[in-house]
């Protein structure tokens, strides 16, 4: 079996690679991948930590947070929507519709 020194080394990375992916992108779509490929390295490292030390926990935690991103992916989607039915666009350099 994989060390989970391993699997927690990969989660880090992909992390990683999601913080700079939202920091970098204009595009919404990206950013929303962007911030689940971040969600799912958490859950990665739930998962390691569950098997390092033989508890349960992690894996319910996974779970749990997979539950939430499926929630945070359908209320993204939907304000993109409608984000894009008011302005024609995505690029999140030229939504200003939170500020005032």
């Amino acid at each position: 079996m994989i060390d989970p020194s391993w699997i927690s080394g990969l989660g880090v990375f992909l992390f990683c690679i999601g913080l700079i992916g939202v920091f970098t992108r204009k595009n919404a779509i990206i950013v929303l991948m962007c911030v689940e490929i971040m969600l799912n390295a958490v859950n990665l490292n739930f998962v390691a930590g569950a098997y390092h030390y033989e508890n349960i926990d992690g894996w319910v935690f996974a779970a749990f947070a997979i539950a939430i991103a499926a929630a945070e992916v359908a209320v993204g989607l939907a304000i993109l929507l409608s984000l894009y039915s008011q302005r024609q666009t995505i690029s999140l350099d030229e939504v200003s519709l939170l500020k005032h």
